[in-house]
């Protein structure tokens, strides 16, 4: 049965206060919002507002929370691949990064080509359920054309469920598009879940252009958005880690208002993504023991009070290479994000440097840790014939357990290790004596030479191709 344990760092009574601390941040302090259309929608539902502020009322909130889903199906173009967020435990892929790593050709800029090969890398694991975002930027690619560069990559290399990243709502309505030749049919997106995007509140209390743009377009074509709040505590929200949490909170409910607005039962995803600052500088750090404290109670809200599907990101280091501090920092904030109950986990598969690089060698790694991770949040079974009563009986007769019938049977069920060696080290040292690093290099180079040139037939590669052609013309 999965594991009874989870982190919990707020009581029910929190729960309370912090609901009722955000209901009086938003209807007296508001939230800013750099989007007209936005701010027209607010007027048009009865809400108070003045120069691009909006304040809101409690009966919006609630009414805004009553009609987000608790869960829904995100729909992969192989439907194998569909995943039902809001139920288990679902792996995507960073967002950020401008740089690649590995150990022969160092740290550079990504390109294109190394995009693909990450999603190529997605859609083979047996533990990345999504694809697609930024696991890096490319910086070979004019930045304007690069939203429909990168989701042609991701439709020639992949078929599970997509990601796209937040943009100006001109530049959306092409990757829809796309995405719906690929699916074979025009206005699938209607009734289908197939696109998720991650969008930030501008810490503090305000909503950019871009990300409201995106919010109202994914709305208007029924899409799931994942709201990330990324607030530096002592910078974008208060030192206190409890009041970042209230104010993160806050930034969550007036997005999720805007969403409800638009197009009511909307898929909504609470993404507690803040930390602390290093107050020596000011700076963004991802590795502190402080971060998940903060998210933690978020998470809570979400998953306990709102019953909303959440996602976090955890597996992130601030070291810059892939060394013993990427190791303990990334497997510290993987297991506070199983332990505190996500369904889904991201900035988890190669990043490096406080989500500036990414290291293929590390991205196998971190899938190794990942299963480790998913392994311990199944718990133990405590069946009847887990107990092994009648295996025990038979061993005190006078017999033994390596060669019992009970244990050739069960032998495969333990987990086993991707990269990690367990050998002797004498086996290990004729073996080569190699360290985990050239084996990651060896095992990503091997996972892409086997992968295939494209999941997409010729037909719809040119029809593909063509509108990318189109719409970079125009």
């Amino acid at each position: 049965m999965p594991l009874k344990t989870k982190l919990e760092v707020l009581s029910k009574e929190d729960f309370i206060r912090v609901h009722n601390a955000s209901l009086k941040i938003l209807k007296e302090c508001g939230v800013v919002f750099k989007c007209q259309e936005a701010v027209d929608i607010f007027k048009h539902h009865g809400a108070k507002v003045d120069s691009g502020r909006v304040y809101f009322s409690p009966k919006m909130v609630e009414q805004a929370l009553e009609q987000a889903p608790s869960t829904f199906k995100w729909q992969a173009r192989n439907d194998a691949h569909s995943v039902t967020i809001g139920e288990g435990f679902a792996v995507q892929p960073n967002g950020g990064p401008v740089d690649i790593q590995d150990i022969e050709k160092g740290r550079r800029p990504a390109t294109l080509a190394d995009y693909a090969n990450l999603q190529k890398l997605c859609q083979a694991s047996d533990v990345i359920s999504i694809v697609g975002s930024i696991p890096v930027e490319p910086q070979d690619i004019d930045p304007d054309h690069r939203p429909l560069r990168i989701t042609y990559e991701i439709l020639k290399n992949t078929d599970k469920p997509l990601m796209s990243y937040c943009l100006y709502g001109r530049q959306i309505q092409p990757i829809f598009d796309m995405i719906e030749i690929a699916m074979g049919q025009k206005g699938f997106l209607s009734d289908h879940y197939t696109v998720g995007v991650s969008v930030n509140p501008l810490s503090p209390l305000k909503y950019a252009t871009d990300a409201t743009e995106t919010m109202i377009e994914y709305a208007k074509r029924n899409q799931p958005v994942f709201i990330l709040s990324c607030i530096l505590a002592g910078v974008t929200g208060p030192v206190s880690l409890f009041g970042t949490t209230v104010q993160q909170n806050a930034e969550f409910l007036a997005g999720l208002v805007l969403l409800q607005l638009i197009n009511p039962g909307n898929p909504v995803v609470y993404c507690p993504a803040s930390t602390v600052a290093n107050m020596k500088n000011a700076s963004y750090i991802t590795g502190p023991p402080e971060a998940f404290l903060i998210n933690t109670a978020n998470l809570q809200m979400a998953l306990d009070f709102y019953k909303l599907p959440t996602r976090v990101m955890c597996g992130m280091t601030d070291s810059k290479r892939v060394d013993y501090q990427a190791g303990y920092e990334t497997m510290q904030n993987l297991m506070m994000g199983m332990l505190s109950g996500a369904h889904v986990i991201h900035e988890c598969l190669g990043v490096l440097d406080s989500i500036m690089c990414t290291s293929y060698e590390k991205f196998v790694i971190d899938e190794e840790l990942l299963s480790r991770i998913m392994r311990i949040s199944k718990g133990l079974d405590t069946s009847d014939e887990a107990m092994s009563l009648d295996v025990i009986r038979d061993v005190a007769k006078g017999g033994e357990y390596l060669t019992h019938d009970n244990t050739f049977e069960h032998v495969r069920d333990f987990w086993n290790p991707i990269l990690s060696t367990w050998d002797p080290y004498g086996v290990w040292e004729k073996e080569g004596a190699e360290d985990i690093l050239v084996r990651a290099n060896k095992r990503f180079k091997q996972i892409l030479a086997s992968c295939p040139d494209s999941l997409i037939d010729p037909n719809l590669d040119k029809e593909l191709k063509d509108f990318v052609s189109r719409a970079v013309k125009t």
